[in-house]
């Protein structure tokens, strides 16, 4: 415990994990937050518009993985040319701030006119959402990355679980530090405060961060941007002559798709569907998260002691019972179980899915395969809120009827994933033997 404490508070490894706190604070402030309740505000006046609100939340998600698809493949092949990592973290973090703040510009603008028949200003934060959200995961790429060289492998579970800990008690902050600053009354009010906050906690990667390169490692240099996707192209295919990793992807997939899908639609169904107010719902939300620390810790441990793999099924398994629950017409006292369930699967599957990675990684590949898994976890994020919010508009006459179906169908695809985990362990199991 003292070697692991001592590893957790050393300046590469901390400043690292720092980060986890920064970008979940712009996660959970304004992905999970504050965001769909402007969007929730701005359009749901009754069941039917409030159904349309979760669509415009759920498709600009999705556009927001689409364009993160579209690049994502090179991060990798970029990443294990050059092992550099830390000058795009600083960039794309830059990007997340600066089209943050101009949300929140652009809400006390007021601005007139509207085009196709939406107000301009709703538009233009839709587009800045998008734009911050995507340059927000693209970060994540080259981060997730940075941690194969800062610990040996054996330490790797439990350096993935500080990260994520301390990333979900930067939710704690976060929201604490906008309720003390300028209230929750009008979400636009929380843009630029939250902006100021996720930048601030960046700067210790941004001074201290590693790119961890190996010195034993030749770099190459890419001789174009075809090269890069062709590549990828080769990546994909060793991938399928390492049946483990390629199966764990197809399931991250489906699970991820749940989860990612279940989190960013949390608020709106909490409030529409379930019948909280938002201020009500702050509170679940902060329940989830300290369940998301407690999680991350726990699957931290549990996963260095019965093996990532196996931890990972456990993981399916509540996220199923928590999808199962909230789809029921239930009293509302049982969506704080819900939240806890949602918290802990939350937690523990980064914990666990970028460790797998390293773990079910070919060596030297690390790089290629974290951009395979973002790959993989921005199809998912596209496929995901697109079908909720598909549902919630063909089926927005029925009001919360249509968001309960919505929640059924995340729950069909992490029963996939769980089922399919099964043959990831048979595949493991052959690898050791």
């Amino acid at each position: 415990m003292k070697r692991d404490i001592r590893l957790m508070l050393s300046v590469p490894v901390l400043s690292w994990a720092l980060y986890d706190f920064s970008n979940t604070i712009f996660s959970a402030n304004i992905i999970t937050l504050f965001f769909p309740q402007f969007v929730t505000e701005q359009l749901g006046k009754d069941p039917v518009t409030e159904q349309l609100a979760s669509t415009w939340i759920a498709y600009s998600a999705s556009a927001a993985a689409l364009l993160l698809i579209i690049l994502s493949p090179i991060y990798g092949v970029y990443i294990d040319r050059t092992n550099k990592k830390k000058r795009w973290i600083i960039w794309f973090s830059l990007l997340v701030f600066i089209s943050t703040v101009l949300m929140g510009i652009t809400y006390d603008s007021q601005l007139n006119g509207k085009v196709f028949g939406v107000p301009l200003s709703f538009l233009l934060i839709i587009i800045l959402f998008t734009i911050a959200k995507f340059s927000y995961n693209s970060s994540l790429v080259f981060y997730d990355a940075m941690m194969s060289r800062l610990a040996p492998k054996e330490d790797h579970a439990i350096i993935s679980g500080f990260g994520v800990a301390l990333g979900y008690l930067g939710t704690l902050v976060g929201v604490l530090s906008i309720m003390w600053l300028v209230g929750m009354d009008h979400p636009g009010d929380t843009f630029i405060p939250t902006a100021l906050l996720f930048l601030l906690f960046s700067i210790p990667i941004f001074l201290y961060g590693r790119d961890g390169a190996d010195p034993s490692t030749t770099v190459q240099q890419s001789s174009s941007l075809l090269s890069g996707y062709q590549e990828v192209v080769t990546t994909f295919k060793m991938a399928k002559n390492e049946p483990a990793i390629y199966l764990f992807l197809i399931v991250y997939f489906f699970l991820n798709d749940a989860l990612a899908t279940a989190i960013s639609m949390m608020q709106p169904y909490a409030t529409t569907v379930v019948g909280f107010s938002n201020s009500a719902f702050i509170g679940i939300f902060m329940m989830a998260t300290v369940f998301s620390i407690i999680g991350a810790f726990v699957f931290g441990y549990i996963s260095k002691r019965i093996g990532s793999v196996k931890a990972l099924q456990w993981v399916a398994l509540i996220l199923m019972l928590a999808l199962v629950l909230a789809s029921l017409p239930l009293a509302k006292e049982w969506f704080y179980l819900c939240a806890i369930l949602f918290g802990i699967a939350m937690g523990s599957i980064w914990v666990i899915s970028r460790t797998l990675i390293i773990e079910l990684s070919p060596e030297g590949h690390e790089g290629q395969f974290f951009g395979l898994f973002s790959m993989s976890g921005r199809l998912s994020a596209v496929m995901g809120p697109f079908i909720y919010g598909t549902i919630t508009w063909v089926f927005s006459d029925y009001g919360p009827l249509a968001s309960r179906l919505a929640i059924l169908s995340l729950f069909v695809m992490a029963l996939f994933s769980f089922f399919m985990h099964f043959r990831v362990i048979k595949e493991t199991r052959n690898m050791k033997l």
